[in-house]
């Protein structure tokens, strides 16, 4: 995928991974819209693109939230116009510290689901089919380890990321006709506040620097084309382009 001059929405973006694809992005090219739910970060995030002559449009909202997924489609498409490449990255643990199963409240469980799956199904159903008719356009979920390890304690998170990583799957069978491609990937364990909530006694030094980690996911959407439609990737196993 040629990235110059591509309109990207980012959601999760005024921190971690996020804020480093959004800036790794931005440096090859790409006009983006940056979501999540606090605005003053994101416009941190924006300040230091357009510092560096990018093009970064702060659109604050909640990806769990039904009612704010319409407002974002249609304001996303009107600073960029059609999206080409969406990035869902925002996610949730739920209440921490983690919890067994059986200790999970329903409405703990339906909030992860909402934030790490529904939304992003939401905001896929609204964006992809402007996609289709171009017969182009690229979505990333980011998944997590933990969709395939059942990891005592995890249980909402990991089913929402089993989940999204069929979704990932689905949306592949379904639209790779069209033009339209989608992959998971797991981004491996960074040295996020998200990793501190959850595993607080991790040694900040054995894990991998989020920039890091975004360079390697854009060396795979750049190559996006040889990667198999609807593929589960592990960036761990890939290297940075030069």
């Amino acid at each position: 995928m040629n990235l110059k001059n591509k309109a990207a929405l980012v959601t999760g973006a005024s921190r971690g991974l996020g804020a480093e694809l959004a800036k790794g992005l931005a440096r090859r090219g790409v006009r983006l819209a940056l979501v999540a739910r606090g605005e003053a970060a994101l416009e941190e995030v924006a300040r230091v693109i357009r510092a560096e002559g990018g093009e970064a449009h702060v659109l604050p909202a909640d990806i769990g939230d039904k009612t704010a997924i319409h407002g974002l489609a249609g304001a996303a498409a009107a600073v960029l116009g059609p999206i080409d490449l969406l990035i869902h990255n925002a996610s949730t643990l739920g209440p921490t510290p983690l919890r067994l199963l059986l200790d999970t409240e329903c409405e703990d469980l339906a909030r992860v689901l909402e934030v790490n799956l529904v939304g992003p199904f939401r905001l896929t159903k609204l964006l992809a089919g402007s996609m289709a008719l171009r017969g182009q356009g690229l979505v990333v979920h980011i998944s997590s380890d933990a969709s395939v390890v059942p990891y005592s304690g995890w249980g909402a998170y990991s089913v929402s990321k089993a989940a999204l990583d069929h979704l990932t799957r689905l949306w592949a069978v379904e639209l790779d006709e069209l033009g339209v491609r989608a992959f998971a990937v797991d981004p491996g364990e960074m040295n996020t506040a998200m990793h501190a909530a959850a595993l607080p006694e991790a040694d900040p030094r054995t894990l991998s620097d989020p920039a890091d980690v975004a360079e390697r996911i854009i060396s795979m959407i750049e190559g996006s084309e040889r990667i198999s439609n609807g593929s589960r990737l592990e960036a761990s196993h890939r290297e940075a382009a030069a």
